[in-house]
């Protein structure tokens, strides 16, 4: 399944373009802070197995004014780079791909 274009932004990682996206409003446990802020990477071209990113850090929109700090490209190309190493293959289709940051982050229950 593909990305939605609006809000996505390119990235591109060793000579590949990706798109990526953070959720704009938070789930019911993001915005409590009991889960953690998650975005989504694909191949731009050729979108097949979607990467999903589960950060250590609240989303932005919580609902309790809970301060984390941006995900910057830098960090996505990191993450890109430890899916690829793990055995993703963005252009294959599949189920999506998980790659769970979360260690340090703490919950607000």
């Amino acid at each position: 399944m593909a990305l939605v274009k609006k809000g996505s932004r390119l990235i591109t990682v060793d000579d590949t373009t990706y798109r990526w996206r953070l959720r704009g409003r938070p789930t019911y446990n993001q915005g409590l802070v009991w889960s953690p802020l998650t975005y989504a990477v694909e191949h731009a071209e050729t979108p097949g197995t979607t990467l999903v990113i589960t950060t250590n850090q609240p989303h932005p929109s919580n609902w309790f004014g809970t301060q984390g700090s941006p995900v910057l490209p830098a960090q996505v190309a990191d993450s890109i780079r430890t899916a690829l190493t793990a055995g993703w293959t963005p252009e294959s289709p599949g189920s999506p791909l998980h790659l769970d940051q979360s260690a340090g982050f703490i919950s607000s229950h």
